[in-house]
């Protein structure tokens, strides 16, 4: 009897994730991958420092690898076990399930698994590779590439409709924090805003003209999270805000030009610095073009990369995220036909 993709979603979007606090939903699947006959593995995944990663954990997290015993695979399913929050768990009527990680990505988890279920029975060499943090930092994805297994090809798994993805965009992370002096907000001569110093230096990077791509389209900014101050009568002293940029080819010119954009006003890190990413047209299936980033630049050692999944991206990290239930079935069988013609060429 084949695994019911549809009820192990429902399983794991009922289990809180958000990314830095995937302890719980990794000991589900380790249990539940050594139920199913494999050998699992977990890999560490150390937590972020936590006075500069808003909503960071101090729990355990770990990575979850999964292979039948003894064996090296030749291609690996692979997607993320973190979710942004917040946390809601499952409904669902007739067509969809609705609830935090049902597209992006617990859904896809339980299609791959259950499509790893019907290749292993076929004779392919299939691993699965669930890792931590892809909605912050890719942490997990790092720490798995210090230790790949062998696979020729990699499918990983994001929301993309169905459709083969024949590109993705980069992701660059930036964190910008401003200091000031505080005083009494009825002198403001006496201190030094480290808000109105972040306020200036955003604006100026809004209005940077940044590359565009014809096939891909525009290079985005989006200002993500900004918080700093002590009270409305206090000069602030502190502010910082956390920005994500999608983009479209090498990553250098974008952080010149935000380093000069920024100037003396404010400290900028660049946390996390995605790729652009190409990949090939595989026989007939539909494709598509990723305007989002994913862990593919972050796992080259563990095979050419395809990227594949049920779900639309437009409802992922909103209230109204969901997945059709037609589409997470029929998921299991792209994959398995993708998979297969990979591995036998």
């Amino acid at each position: 009897m084949n695994l019911d993709p549809i009820e192990l979603t429902r399983k794991l979007v009922n289990i809180e994730s958000i990314s830095y606090h995937e302890g719980v939903v990794g000991a589900f699947l380790h249990e539940f991958l050594e139920g199913e006959g494999y050998a699992v593995e977990r890999m560490a995944v150390d937590q972020p420092d936590p006075e500069r990663t808003p909503g960071g954990g101090t729990g355990e997290r770990f990575n979850v690898y999964a292979v039948m015993p003894g064996v090296t695979a030749d291609l690996v399913l692979s997607t993320h076990m973190d979710t942004v929050p917040p946390f809601f768990g499952c409904t669902e009527d007739d067509e969809y399930l609705y609830g935090r990680g049902t597209c992006d990505a617990k859904g896809i988890i339980a299609a791959q698994v259950a499509a790893a279920d019907q290749l292993r029975q076929a004779g392919v060499k299939v691993g699965l590779l669930f890792v931590v943090g892809e909605e912050r930092d890719s942490g997990g994805a790092k720490v798995a590439n210090l230790n790949p297994r062998g696979s020729s090809f990699l499918i990983n798994g994001e929301p993309t409709d169905n459709r083969l993805a024949l590109a993705t965009k980069g992701a660059l992370r930036v964190e910008i924090r401003a200091s000031g002096r505080m005083a009494h907000s009825a002198y403001p001569e006496l201190g030094d805003s480290a808000i109105d110093k972040l306020l200036a230096a955003l604006y100026d990077v809004q209005q940077l003209n940044l590359p565009i791509e014809p096939e891909i389209g525009p290079t985005t900014v989006n200002v993500g999270l900004i918080h700093g101050g002590r009270a409305p009568n206090v000069i602030a002293d502190k502010a910082e805000a956390h920005l994500l940029i999608r983009t479209v080819g090498p990553s250098e010119d974008v952080k010149r030009a935000i380093l000069k954009a920024v100037g003396d006003r404010a400290e900028v890190t660049f946390s996390l610095d995605l790729t652009f990413v190409r990949m090939r047209r595989v026989g007939s299936l539909e494709t598509m073009i990723a305007k989002f980033a994913t862990d593919i630049p972050s796992l080259t050692r563990w095979g050419e990369p395809f990227l594949l999944g049920p779900g639309s991206i437009h409802v992922a990290h909103t209230t109204e995220e969901r997945i059709s239930k037609k589409e997470l079935l029929e998921c299991v069988g792209l994959y398995v036909d993708l998979a297969t013609s990979l591995v036998k060429g």
